[in-house]
């Protein structure tokens, strides 16, 4: 595949509400080409949201969003997405390599011999040619996430958008998974903006957390992001950071549990963040 570059992200006050409730209120963030940024926080914190603001299928209630510079637009082939896992029917009938040309054909037109290769190159790239021409119902979860995200590569994005990439993956699929979507990103100074659960598995690839809860954010590296003070601070509520080796296990009431291993890249040595709002309120699932 042809190196293309990362794009640049860049919110300035962006907030949206639906109806009186506010997802996310006054978020300014910078996403520099290149850089990979984990998006964590509880069901319901607007996560996903955010992804698609990024996509241009959810216009902001108020502030700016653009890419390199230009305010995101629906079916751009400079944005590659994985959504979140979905089952597969047993009796569907497409094949992984008619699933991976759909990031193709949802683009650009042009001529299918043109297509074929750029779909081949991504099913290459995440080393699932043995099974690219099996119905994608009759293969393993780890197998169906692999072709997907060849399907978000097949465009050759300069900004890749993964949900919950690792949902349902055993460990040894989320290290393949994680590895392989590390690959990529460094080989092409792809930038990627990944949405989880679990920051176990991807601390060691990437550079910041964002973290939001209850209309609030904060942003910055795992270290700075993931304490006691800062996440309190998000929440309303005490929430406690315990730090057992190299892992962040983080408890309280509507936060759930993140675990989080050190030795990432981080970039950035502080913390940005926005409280607003009641500091009382708690985050709705």
């Amino acid at each position: 595949m042809n190196d293309p570059g990362g794009a640049a992200v860049a919110l300035r006050a962006a907030t949206l509400r639906y109806g009186r409730q506010p997802i996310w209120e006054n978020l300014d963030l910078d996403v520099a080409p290149g850089e990979r940024l984990a998006v964590l926080g509880p069901n319901g914190a607007g996560k996903t949201t955010l992804l698609k603001v990024l996509l241009g299928l959810i216009q902001l209630t108020a502030g700016t969003v653009t890419i390199d510079g230009r305010p995101p637009t629906r079916g751009s082939a400079r944005i590659g997405y994985l959504a979140q896992q979905r089952v597969f029917d047993s009796d569907l009938p497409i094949r992984g390599r008619d699933l991976v040309q759909l990031g193709v054909d949802g683009h650009r037109l042009g001529l299918p011999w043109k297509r074929s290769r750029q779909a081949d190159a991504a099913i290459e790239a995440v080393d699932a040619e043995s099974y690219a021409a099996a119905p994608v119902g009759l293969l393993s979860g780890g197998q169906q996430q692999r072709l997907r995200i060849a399907q978000a590569l097949a465009g050759r994005p300069r900004l890749l958008l993964l949900d919950e990439p690792l949902l349902s993956l055993d460990p040894a699929s989320q290290q393949s998974v994680t590895s392989l979507v590390d690959g990529y990103c460094r080989a092409h100074g792809t930038t990627m903006v990944l949405v989880t659960h679990e920051i176990t598995p991807v601390t060691g690839i990437i550079d910041r957390v964002l973290y939001v809860a209850g209309g609030r954010w904060a942003a910055g590296s795992p270290d700075k992001v993931m304490t006691t003070e800062t996440l309190s601070s998000l929440y309303g509520s005490r929430i406690d950071v315990i730090r057992i080796r190299d892992h962040v296990v983080v408890v309280g009431e509507g936060a759930g549990t993140h675990h989080a291993s050190g030795g990432g890249h981080h970039r950035g040595g502080h913390v940005s963040a926005g409280y607003q709002g009641d500091p009382a309120r708690r985050e709705r699932s």
